[in-house]
């Protein structure tokens, strides 16, 4: 694991203390438990969305929204959520991927609510899941999705917070970035496989880490590939190999339009 890594999950497992200290768990889950028969927080189907794009021939893309990154600074300002959401949702994203880590990618739970609140996409909640507290707490803002980072969890915490997705009616994202991560990432029920192409190491991105995977991976596995995809060709090359469903952020977030960014690169 690498060293920037260790101190995100140092940090949440902090955050996370201070903030039962502030909203109790029981609180939010009744919150959580209320949103699933609230018409304006219940869940939009994330998995569901990225499989009718596909179904259509199209690129199944989960489009992200954060300002910022640990490695690459400020990407956008002035950022507006809302104005980036319906970007996205009117040039063709299957769904959408919201930052709400505040420390290292200057993201926050108000800006996943104004994102969903402005479109109709699914949206998953991209943070570092450490402890239950979070898995209400995303219901309970109206994440449709959640991610559980391989690396960052034990098995026993991989499969606890997935059943608890699951029962909160959220579709769960399992990221891995290699073959060890991978085998451990079988053990789970969600068809969402994500594959990170960036080294937590050294940080160097190498689209090669998908290809490298693809011949461990089960056909019921829906594959994500994550990072990197900067150009049309680099698309090419993952659905030439079967691999329809992207996640991409840094390349839409320079630009001045990030939907018509998603647009030229996908359609």
């Amino acid at each position: 694991m690498s060293d920037i890594l260790h101190r995100i999950l140092a940090t949440k497992k902090e955050e996370v203390q201070l903030a039962k200290a502030s909203v109790s768990q029981s609180t939010l889950e009744e919150l959580a438990q209320a949103s699933l028969t609230d018409a304006n927080l219940k869940t939009r189907g994330f998995i569901h969305a990225i499989e009718q794009k596909i179904a259509l021939g199209q690129a199944g893309v989960i489009a992200e929204i954060k300002q910022a990154s640990p490695s690459r600074g400020i990407l956008r300002n002035p950022f507006y959520p809302n104005l980036i959401a319906q970007s996205y949702a009117e040039h063709g994203a299957a769904c959408l991927s919201v930052l709400t880590d505040e420390q290292y990618f200057k993201g926050c739970t108000a800006f996943l609510k104004e994102a969903r609140n402005a479109c109709h996409l699914p949206v998953i909640r991209k943070d570092f899941m450490v402890d239950p507290y979070q898995i209400y707490e995303a219901r309970a803002m109206g994440a449709d999705a959640i991610l559980l980072i391989v690396s960052a969890l034990s098995d026993q915490q991989l499969q606890e917070f997935e059943s608890l997705a699951m029962q909160l009616h959220m579709d769960v994202l399992v990221e891995v970035h290699g073959a060890e991560e991978l085998q451990r990432a079988l053990l789970l029920k969600s068809p969402l496989l994500g594959i990170n192409n960036r080294d937590l190491k050294t940080f160097e991105v190498s689209l090669q880490n998908t290809i490298d995977l693809l011949s461990d991976i089960p056909k019921e596995k829906r594959i994500v590939t994550e990072s990197g995809i900067l150009a049309k060709k680099d698309v090419d090359f993952m659905r030439e190999h079967q691999v329809h469903a992207f996640l991409v952020g840094e390349a839409f977030m320079r630009a001045e339009n990030p939907g018509q960014a998603l647009e030229a690169l996908f359609f």
